[in-house]
């Protein structure tokens, strides 16, 4: 059966309801409201035409029909009585009813295609266009056209996508009791489903039995809340033993359950089998869409959600309408430039009233008409249509054009394609939208997932420490000892042997790992926690094996070949507030032992004060420095024997606090913390959460880019700071804040105390030395709006900033917090569905496209298959694409308005009367054809560096992250420059005939021959323009340059012989190009009028880049001049030492409370030490439970 995520494409998660939630603040939805044109009528695959006369159906379909609104009824294997939603998705922006609508609604939310509509249609009314009817109005379909075309390949994909969902198969119940394959999007509410293992869940469903004892299964959420542990669910037990579908088939009743609401932890319903009592199902029982089947062989569930109505789907929206930067400041600047349109125009229209006042009305000659509009308002009207050009209507086109090719070239990027044989991965760059290619060049802020985005979800044993003894095969200083030298140790009974084999015998005992041999003979280890497996897995590095799980016992395999039973008495289960697991053994020898590992700060505490128990104390904590240091996870391990009459007492006290009404948890840990003491250290081990490949080196290039990272994730404190610490986010000598807030008044407290200690050194806002850690129940405190703005502050004032524990809800908020605080540039990155919420709300959002499904990347704008792709993407792509949009948009306002105001100079000499200075063709032909290659060659060829210098040197980003390139000051700096060329080309040539031009055949200069010579002017100048601006020349660029100077020529000379061939054309420009060629006041012009208009360009291009130089500029010289380029790199990391002097003044006044302080100071050392566990904790089945269910020597 093909596996494919549920979510790959479909989730647009907005946030999840955070744990806490009480089941009262559950959204309910009514029927009512859940009825729609999305629903179709569904019946069971179970029930068939001969229930409809059973009474018993009848009378279940009556109670059914009868439900009060306040949940839903789902009958079990008969026809339902009500209608549900399809289990068919759809993420696709457009429909077939809904794409005119929705993509006009989008087009005209820019100013520019408003404007030009207006235009067109003005341009329809007789008599009033000086310009013609259709010279705006073609060019606009046009340009509207070539975007629907766009979006509709785009939503194309987005259709493919779901439909591969949708088509996936799954195994159905029949009423005959055989299993039949139906797509996912067939799958109806009521119906019985077998999920494979590996496999995703394709609705909601309550777990009726599994391979398992007891109807367990083990489930892997990372796409739901980014934890890689797998969590344990559970089927009742009047259920759990229906393993075969003929029973199932043979199953009645009906399942009582809420209405479909966003609460992804809390389900409250009931099961009623016919003739019994009703059972209450809960989440322990809950198996929701977008979770995946592990370690499990199957399981059969009951659908009660599905579609839109899953989970999962409760929390999406619709995708966000996200606008570049870039885009929403020219929409401003087409603001400004309109009004000036609308000041040229009155200015325009009063002057040629004041003419008329005069006496001088010149309309007689000008316009054959008889029905003129001679009135004001017909001239602003008049005036507003030949001015309008000064907004380019070409700049929409050549921008989708500039930003669709920009999109392959990320696609087609060899550097940014990663191949994985082992996974089955073989993935490219992905552009979703080329909307926002050039928000990657502006980028201050990045918010980063951690399961799966930075981590590949892999832990590996590596190394360990024993008695004392370090034994680490890839130890690069001090004694290098591997792992065949700490077995060689323990037969040769050298180094503690004794110590050695309970450090085998901890690893190989203490935890919750289920054994299972596979049909090739080779055991795997089924697992809760990914440490846990780590540790078994390790063990085997020795030759220790873990073999089997009864009950009440372990076997394991020694390394002598030996089988050792080990009665296990009790579990004490581990927590995140009490950091360790204990496990109450006794001995093949017959002695009780206690073996205990968990984090250095617990365990070392608790150790015994005989010398032996503390032999080796100072040389594990250095060992545990060493571990952590290299970003390795470690945890502590000890030992203590128990004589058995001290344990018969405190099992007494066990069972007592283990069966209390009353504060069972606390009776619990005091019971167990009396027992866990007078250890014995064994040593420590070492364990490896994988990074992704060069996550270190690229979060180190983000950071020399001023670029802050932020890490938001669902796991736990401790291993969020572990991954922080190996991804060098967080280095030793950085200071770490921890906000751990148990009310608003402490949080309130702990912000405003380190605030204010950075205020009084004058640190606020700057990017400190400094990591701030803090938790999901924090930010419930934080993010309240009396305390925002302080903590936002503080966050701001951080190098960089981990928050765990956070729901995908909190995620949004945080980017959602900066974003309104800083007004930055944002980027989320993410791999799971619940990082969808985050991705969506940044202003950039980049998935990653791995083989855990492709949620994130199907929600996000950009689609990577690496985290360390990012640097590429921004350094390299982003720099390009913000540089080279700028200079698009600048340069199409700068051809534009160089040629269109010189209509309002003409109109000096026309007496305002709206007289056009050029054939009216060849204005629209001015921006199709030549000058359209220009800025497609800027958009798309030019750079200032190349790739490999820029990933190598991450402070050139500094240019194009602080706008640069494109802002009010450049924007107006260009229209400034556009207006003086304008008054040189059209005033030099007027000059230079100012007393007339006669040719030999009689013929004279007319206002057509000045027209067309300052318009071949201002195509050789606006070229040659952009040839000034580039920083790179290949062939393409040459080719638009002198290629759209060569076109101008060759349609001069074909348009003036047109007519009369054509008569409905041309007519005013027959001969123009013999006229124009034959003189050589056109001749003196061409050469004088571009090189005095571009004298001042190329000056002050020559001076910016040798006199005031900047660091760009030196290494695109250096690199033309095949230099080393390093020496002219001015940016980089920036110096610390001020900064890191007033830091340690500022910590040494942190922490007055001293119960704060001891807290602190605990967090730090596990920190220093590099502990980290991942466990589910309060789950489904507690681990005691859990591992006493289990009995792997009977067949399954």
């Amino acid at each position: 059966m093909q596996n494919v995520s549920p979510q790959g494409h479909l989730l647009d998660l907005r946030g999840v309801v955070d744990s806490s939630e009480t089941s009262s603040t559950m959204s309910h939805v009514s029927r009512q409201a859940t009825r729609g044109s999305n629903y179709d009528y569904h019946r069971s695959n179970v029930g068939g035409e001969a229930d409809q006369g059973n009474p018993r159906n009848a009378d279940a379909r009556a109670q059914a029909e009868e439900s009060d609104g306040q949940g839903r009824r789902i009958l079990i294997n008969l026809p339902q009585g009500q209608k549900y939603k399809s289990n068919e998705i759809s993420t696709a922006k457009y429909n077939l009813f809904t794409f005119i609508p929705k993509f006009l609604f989008e087009q005209f939310r820019r100013y520019a295609n408003i404007f030009f509509l207006c235009i067109g249609l003005l341009q329809q009314i007789p008599g009033v266009s000086p310009t013609g009817k259709y010279v705006t109005i073609v060019p606009l379909f046009v340009i509207l056209t070539i975007t629907a075309v766009k979006e509709m390949v785009e939503d194309i994909k987005r259709h493919k996508a779901d439909s591969k969902v949708n088509h996936t198969k799954v195994k159905v119940l029949t009423s005959a009791g055989d299993w039949i394959h139906k797509k996912w999007m067939e799958v109806c509410v009521g119906d019985i489903l077998n999920i494979e293992n590996s496999s995703f869940f394709p609705a909601d469903l309550i777990l009726l039995a599994s391979s398992e004892p007891q109807g367990m299964c083990y489930i892997e959420t990372a796409n739901l809340d980014g934890e890689t542990n797998l969590k344990i669910r559970s089927g009742l037990v009047c259920t759990s033993e229906l393993t075969d579908p003929k029973n199932l088939a043979r199953l009645t009743g009906q399942v009582e359950a809420e209405q479909p609401n966003r609460s992804l932890y809390e389900f409250a319903g009931n099961i009623v089998l016919s003739g019994e009592q009703a059972v209450p199902v809960s989440a322990t029982q809950m198996l929701l869409r977008g979770a995946r089947l592990r370690n499990t062989n199957w399981v059969h569930g009951l659908v009660v959600y599905t579609g839109h109505e899953s989970k999962l789907l409760m929390n999406s929206t619709k995708a966000p309408l996200k606008r570049s930067t870039v885009d929403i400041v020219t929409n401003y600047q087409i603001i400004f430039l309109f009004v000036i349109l609308v000041c040229l125009s009155l200015i325009s229209a009063i002057g040629n009233l004041v003419k008329g006042n005069n006496g001088e009305d010149h309309e007689f000659y000008i316009k054959a008409d008889s029905n003129l509009n001679n009135g004001f308002g017909w001239q602003f009207i008049t005036f507003f249509i030949l001015y309008n050009n000064l907004i380019p209507i070409s700049l929409q086109v050549t921008l989708e054009i500039v930003k669709f090719i920009q999109a392959y070239y990320m696609n087609w990027d060899e550097a940014m394609h990663y191949i994985d044989p082992e996974m089955g991965v073989d993935s490219y760059a992905l552009a979703r939208t080329s909307n926002l290619n050039e928000e990657l060049g502006q980028i201050k802020y990045v918010f980063s997932d951690k399961t799966g985005t930075l981590t590949r979800n892999v832990m590996e044993y590596k190394k360990c420490s024993v008695a004392g003894v370090m034994y680490d095969p890839e130890r690069e200083f001090g004694k290098q000892l591997g792992h065949k030298d700490l077995v060689d140790n323990l037969k040769q009974g050298t180094n503690s042997p004794e110590m050695i084999s309970d450090f085998l015998t901890l690893l190989t005992v203490c935890h919750t790992v289920i054994p299972e041999q596979g049909e090739d003979g080779v055991t795997r280890y089924n697992a809760a926690s990914p440490d846990e497996k780590a540790l078994v897995e390790g063990a085997e590095k020795y030759d220790y094996r873990f073999v089997a799980r009864r009950p009440e016992s372990v076997t394991i395999k020694t390394c002598a070949g030996k089988m050792e039973t080990y009665q296990v008495l009790n579990v004490i289960e581990f927590t995140s507030t009490r950091k360790r697991m204990s496990i109450v053994v006794k001995t093949p020898s017959g002695e009780i032992k206690l073996y205990i590992k968990g984090a250095d700060s617990v365990i070392l505490e608790r150790l015994g004060q005989n010398r032996e128990q503390r032999e080796h104390y100072d040389t594990t904590l250095n060992h545990l420095e060493e571990f952590a240091k290299c970003g390795l996870r470690t945890l502590c391990l000890g030992v203590a024997t128990i004589p058995l009459a001290q344990y018969e007492e405190w099992n007494r006290r066990w069972v007592v606090a283990s069966t209390a009404i009353n504060d069972r948890e606390e009776q619990i840990d005091e019971v167990a913390t009396s027992l866990e003491t007078n250890l014995t250290l064994i040593g420590a081990t070492a364990i490896e959460d994988k990074l992704q490949d060069q996550v270190p080196e690229t979060i180190e290039k983000l950071l020399e880019a001023n670029i802050h990272v932020w890490m938001l994730t669902g796991d736990k404190q401790e291993t969020a700071i572990n991954i922080a610490k190996s991804c060098r986010l967080h280095r030793d000598n950085s200071d770490l804040f921890i906000i751990n807030s148990r009310s608003p008044e402490e949080a309130r407290e702990e912000i405003q105390e380190q605030l204010k200690e950075l205020k009084k050194d004058g640190l606020v806002g700057k990017s400190n030395d400094i990591t701030l850690v803090t938790d999901g129940k924090s930010l419930n405190y934080t993010l309240l709006p009396d305390m925002r703005k302080d903590f936002i502050d503080l966050c701001t004032s951080c190098r960089a900033v981990v928050c765990c524990r956070v729901s995908p809800i909190q995620k949004a908020d945080m980017v959602e917090l900066v974003k309104e605080h800083t007004g930055a540039i944002t980027l989320s990155i993410g791999d799971g569905a619940n990082d969808v919420a985050m991705i969506q709300k940044a202003a950039v959002g980049v998935g990653i496209s791995g083989n855990e499904g492709l949620q994130a990347a199907n929600s996000a704008d950009f689609a990577i298959a690496q985290f360390r792709f990012l640097s590429r993407l921004l350094f390299v792509h982003g720099a390009w694409n913000y540089s080279r949009i700028s200079k698009v948009i600048l340069y199409s306002f700068y051809k534009n308005i160089t040629l269109y105001i010189i209509e309002l100079w003409f109109a000096i000499y026309n007496y305002w009367s709206g007289q056009v200075i050029y054939e009216r063709w060849t204005i629209g032909m001015y921006n199709l054809f030549f000058t359209s290659a220009p800025p497609v060659a800027l958009g798309l060829f030019d750079r200032t560096c190349t790739a490999a210098t820029r990933e190598e040197y991450p402070s050139l980003y500094h240019s194009t992250q602080k706008s640069e390139f494109f802002n009010h000051r450049e924007f107006w700096k260009w229209i400034a420059n556009s207006i003086v060329h304008s008054v040189l080309l059209f005033w030099l040539p007027q000059m230079a005939m100012y007393f007339g031009v006669s040719w030999e055949s009689g013929q004279t200069d007319g206002y057509l021959v000045l027209g067309n010579t300052v318009y071949t002017l201002v195509v050789v100048t606006t070229c040659l323009k952009a040839g000034i601006e580039m920083d790179a020349w290949t062939w393409f660029s040459h080719g638009s340059i002198w290629g759209s100077i060569a076109l101008w020529f060759l349609f001069l000379v074909i348009y003036s012989h047109i007519w009369p061939s054509a008569k409905f054309v041309a007519s005013n420009m027959a001969g123009m190009s013999e006229i124009l060629l034959s003189s050589p006041v056109f001749w003196f012009c061409l050469l004088l009028v571009p090189t005095v208009t571009l004298l001042a360009d190329v000056a002050f291009r020559a001076i910016k880049t040798t006199v005031f130089t900047t660091e760009t500029d030196k290494i695109r010289i250096a690199e033309v001049m095949n230099k080393e380029v390093a020496v002219y790199v001015e940016g980089g990391r920036r110096p610390i030492s001020e900064t890191s002097r007033l830091l340690r003044n500022v910590r040494k006044r942190f922490r007055k409370n001293k119960q704060r302080q001891e807290e602190q100071a605990t967090m730090e050392m596990d920190v220093r030490h590099g502990y980290a566990f991942s466990q589910e904790e309060a789950g489904a089945v507690s681990q005691g439970e859990y591992i006493r269910r289990y009995d792997t020597t009977r067949p399954r």
